[in-house]
């Protein structure tokens, strides 16, 4: 009997999930500890993960240089990709202009039904550091607090510290030190396929929680939004990724998607880039990607690079001004595009990150910051696609730099 490709068991959870919780509603809610499980399970393994791979992907590069080089050109797509994000969503946000014609009392029973939690995310806005602070955090003053807390940018630095100090030592006094780190990695690599295997499990828990817990009348009432987050969202994913795997990183998008789907379905059921992390590290190296690359860019990405937070954010802000009446600019509209992208650094690894992003954004542009108890309705459902959005962003990032640097090596 053939086996059945992980990718379909995981399709199939994910329908049946939508199924129980659309039948059973809250009933279903007895089986969310099963999703609750998985998503430790996997988020248990991120950390070791991260710090391991990044380690030895840094240290296999042998060249401070190559590192420098590697690091600018990262940081560069992901500005630039993330700065398109946004555009498309200001673009899609004025043009269809989702905040008009929203009804009164519809109004009213959002602002009763989710103010509470929208001053959680207001008053994580004013905890939430600022660009300079969190530059100054990424060096950590304690490294066993970094990794118990699951700080990933001090985790990130240590890694990368550790990485390139390998290179600048011996080789007889690192090689015993790599190998030992190598083993380990290939045993947290196969602690993941183990986790892997309840993942249709978990996925089914998670979903079916989601559904009977939230349902979807919500989507109804604000499906102009809606339409408007998650086609802007679909149309970045499928134009500029296919776009920079085709012609930046020479690889068919076909091909590309094909191969990451593993990735896009837990990044959809667990709206967590760091918990999708170890499946989309196994999943682009079946595209030819090598840990030397994706090791660096992919966890990296996972902790800044918010594009579909970033496109969320630009809707999300001129749908609440205009609900309010209030005219955005072409000054309020660049704004948008600054605050996004520094917000979005600067609340890395914050609970609740997009909601305090856009919290700073609707701010500075001085919106009423209660308007985001508008949407708090479907962000949970919003999220789990922006997710997608931002892990396919890391993932053809990887494929694009790899690709750079082997023509940097042929030059």
């Amino acid at each position: 009997m053939k086996k059945i490709p992980l990718h379909t068991q995981i399709f199939i959870g994910l329908i049946l999930g939508v199924i129980l919780g659309l039948v059973f509603r809250e009933k279903v809610l007895v089986i969310e500890p099963i999703g609750q499980i998985f998503l430790r399970m996997i988020t248990m393994i991120v950390v070791p993960l991260v710090f391991v791979s990044l380690l030895l992907g840094t240290a296999s590069l042998g060249d401070i240089r190559k590192l420098g080089r590697i690091g600018a050109k990262t940081a560069l797509y992901f500005l630039v990709t993330t700065i398109i994000a946004i555009c498309i969503g200001l673009i899609l946000a004025n043009t269809v202009r989702p905040g008009e014609g929203l009804n009164e009392e519809v109004k009213a029973e959002l602002y009763q039904n989710y103010e509470a939690t929208a001053q959680v995310g207001i008053e994580g806005m004013d905890e939430a550091p600022d660009l300079i602070d969190t530059l100054i955090n990424i060096v950590p003053s304690n490294p066993v607090q970094a990794f118990v807390e699951g700080n990933m940018l001090q985790i990130i630095f240590m890694a990368i510290l550790f990485g390139v100090v390998f290179t600048l030592i011996p080789n007889e006094k690192s090689d015993p030190v790599i190998k030992i780190f190598d083993g380990l990695n290939d045993a947290i690599i196969q602690i993941v396929h183990i986790i892997m295997k309840l993942a249709p499990f978990g996925v089914l828990a998670l979903i079916a929680a989601v559904i009977g817990k939230y349902g979807v009348g919500i989507l109804v009432t604000l499906l102009k939004y809606s339409v408007v987050v998650i086609g802007g969202l679909l149309f970045y994913t499928l134009s500029v990724n296919s776009l920079s795997v085709r012609f930046l990183g020479h690889v068919k998008p076909l091909k590309f998607f094909k191969a990451v789907k593993d990735a896009i379905l837990i990044a959809f059921s667990t709206s967590s880039s760091m918990a999708t992390l170890p499946v989309a590290m196994d999943n682009v190296e079946d595209i030819g990607v090598s840990r030397e690359y994706s090791s660096f860019v992919i966890p990296l990405g996972s902790t800044v690079n918010m594009d579909g937070t970033a496109l969320y954010q630009g809707v999300s802000a001129v749908f609440i001004a205009q609900i309010y009446g209030i005219h955005l600019g072409l000054t309020g509209q660049i704004t948008i595009v600054l605050m996004a992208v520094l917000s979005s650094i600067g609340a890395a690894g914050v609970p609740m990150a997009g909601i305090i992003c856009l919290a700073m954004v609707l701010k500075q542009l001085g919106i009423p910051l209660e308007g985001i108890a508008l949407i708090l309705g479907v962000d949970r459902f919003l999220d789990m696609v922006r997710t997608c959005t931002n892990v396919i962003g890391n993932m053809a990032c990887s494929v694009v730099i790899q690709e750079s640097e082997e023509k940097t090596h042929q030059n």
